[in-house]
């Protein structure tokens, strides 16, 4: 696991100001330090603050896929902003097994959940190669104490993150197995779509057992889902590789209907396909 003791927020002094941007904008180049405004965009919050851009600087640091980012009773000093890549958070039991508590991406943070105990509760894990912006806690409870407005927007971000959880905590208890598959995918459509990437067709970087956990389900009910979707055309399924073709279906979705319906519907479907490409020619020739 990669240290974060040496990392710091690095706040410059007024007469150290244009070395430190100079260095700064070296470094940034490389990925390794960000500014607050980059901070506060990267969340999507106001950066209506009264510390000027370069005077307070916040290291990254690179996780490759595998890695712990913090461990379950690890003390807790620094909170965490996904640059890049995705990860998941877990809890462990006794007996080893992990319960998926989120998939964390671009914008999010983590390490909250270590506030209250000062030690943190979960377990973080990188799914891909990461790069994390590290906000040590200390040293940001300080400013936000001099800087009222950074503190709000922080607990802001904060807040944000609980109203994920529980609307995640309310779907799991309102939603059928197929329902919650569904908006789990509408979900991440949308995540891509909010990073810029598409939202239509993309790569799953958790399993399918991680997102059974993580729904409630097993990694058997979550494959046959993905399977009776791309049945019925609502997804393709590739692998690991997921094409939406019908969203609203999707948002809306509350239960498949039986097999039996399901292979009705796929052979009606497939006769209308083919009487369709029948007619095409015949009406090239009129």
């Amino acid at each position: 696991m990669l240290s974060t003791q040496t990392s710091e927020i690095r706040p410059a002094s007024s007469s150290a100001v244009q070395s430190a941007s100079m260095e700064a904008g070296r470094q940034r180049q490389g990925r390794l330090w960000s500014n607050l405004k980059e901070v506060c965009d990267l969340l999507h919050i106001s950066t209506a603050c009264s510390i000027a851009a370069d005077e307070l600087l916040f290291q990254h640091v690179q996780f490759k896929t595998g890695q712990r980012v913090h461990t379950i009773g690890q003390p807790f000093d620094t909170l965490y902003i996904v640059n890049s890549g995705f990860l998941k958070t877990v809890l462990i039991d006794e007996f080893g097994n992990e319960q998926v508590l989120s998939f964390p991406m671009k914008g999010d943070m983590l390490g909250v959940d270590g506030i209250h105990s000062k030690h943190y509760s979960s377990e973080a894990v990188a799914l891909s190669d990461c790069d994390l912006i590290l906000l040590p806690f200390k040293k940001l409870t300080a400013l936000g104490r001099i800087h009222i407005e950074l503190e709000n927007v922080m607990y802001g971000v904060m807040s944000r993150e609980l109203v994920r959880e529980q609307a995640m905590i309310g779907m799991l208890g309102a939603l059928s197995a197929e329902a919650r598959v569904a908006r789990f995918l509408v979900s991440l459509a949308d995540r891509f779509a909010q990073m810029g990437y598409s939202s239509k067709l993309f790569n799953l970087r958790m399993t399918r057992h991680e997102i059974g956990s993580y729904l409630g389900l097993t990694l058997e009910t979550v494959s046959r889902t993905l399977s009776a979707f791309n049945e019925i055309g609502l997804i393709s399924v590739d692998q690991r590789t997921i094409g939406i073709k019908d969203p609203d279906a999707l948002k809306t979705l509350r239960r498949l209907p039986p097999s039996r319906s399901r292979a009705k519907q796929l052979a009606a479907a497939k006769l209308r396909a083919g009487a369709e490409a029948a007619a095409t020619p015949m009406l090239a020739t009129i």
